[in-house]
C-alpha cells in the first residue's frame, strides 16, 4: 500500500524545517527530541511523528532563559521549503489572534 506522507500527513522534523523553525532538518529533529514540542497538547520527542492539517503544535523556543513559547494551527503540509513569506502559509499563529500587543487582537 502506497504511504500518504506529504498529502495526508507530514514528518514532524520535515514540517518544522519547511516552516523555518530551524536552518537544518537535523537542527529541527534535535528540537523535537530534547522535548521543546508538543503535539495537540501531548509531548513528542520522535522527529517521525505525523502531523496533519488541524493540529496544533505548541513550541518552545529559545531555553528555559528566553521562554518563548509559540501555539500554532496547523493549516497546510509543506510543499518545499520556501521563503519566509511562504512558510508563514503553513500555520495560523494562536499567541497572536489572543495577544492583542502581537497585533492580532
Amino acid at each position: 500500500m502506497a504511504d500518504a506522507e506529504d498529502r495526508d500527513w507530514q514528518r514532524l522534523d520535515k514540517w518544522l524545517w519547511c516552516a523555518r523553525v530551524a536552518k537544518t532538518r537535523a537542527d529541527c529533529a534535535r528540537l523535537v527530541q530534547k522535548g521543546a514540542l508538543r503535539l495537540n497538547r501531548q509531548p513528542v520527542g520522535k522527529p517521525g511523528a505525523r502531523l496533519r492539517v488541524g493540529d496544533v503544535i505548541t513550541l518552545a523556543l529559545g531555553g528555559p532563559e528566553r521562554g518563548v513559547v509559540r501555539i500554532w494551527r496547523i493549516r497546510a503540509l509543506a510543499e518545499r521549503r520556501g521563503p519566509a513569506p511562504e512558510a508563514r502559509l503553513l500555520y495560523d499563529d494562536l499567541d497572536a489572534a489572543s495577544d492583542p500587543a502581537a497585533g492580532g487582537g
